[in-house]
């Protein structure tokens, strides 16, 4: 089931402490007016998270992930795991499906990923286009999604 983190109070955010990409980036900066973390959950078990920035810009580092944006178009994945095989994958396509039905201004979906083989493998496995390769991170675009 698709669960949205909106606020600091969500018993789940604690869970972001988890992250094995992108750890030192605090609770508190992925929830804002342009950030909500998903996360995907049986009964009360999260299976799978992702954080997200709403943006008018293609990031190429990290700190142009938390720029308020006033007219978002795109969605910046910037960070997801899971915690049971497959569960990943499921979230991100959820998690597009459920943005394109409520946010119609939004027309593309983007990573700001990190140079890895596994972000690489996991990306373009799933559909994804090598959209720009940056200094440090890798922009992948989920076109057919």
């Amino acid at each position: 089931m698709l669960y949205i983190i909106k606020d600091t109070t969500d018993q789940f955010l604690k869970l972001v402490r988890e992250d094995p990409i992108r750890p030192h980036i605090p609770q508190e900066q992925r929830i804002g007016k342009n950030r909500v973390i998903y996360l995907d959950k049986e009964q009360d078990i999260a299976t799978a998270i992702t954080c997200v920035s709403f943006q008018d810009i293609i990031p190429e580092n990290e700190n142009q992930l938390f720029q308020e944006s006033q007219d978002p178009s795109s969605v910046i994945f910037y960070t997801i795991w899971s915690y049971r095989s497959g569960k990943g994958r499921e979230l991100l396509f959820n998690t597009v499906e459920h943005i394109k039905n409520n946010n119609r201004n939004i027309k593309r979906f983007i990573t700001l990923s990190p140079k890895t083989e596994m972000a690489r493998r996991f990306h373009l496995n799933n559909g994804a286009i090598i959209l720009r390769e940056n200094k440090e991170t890798i922009n992948y675009e989920y076109v057919s999604t």
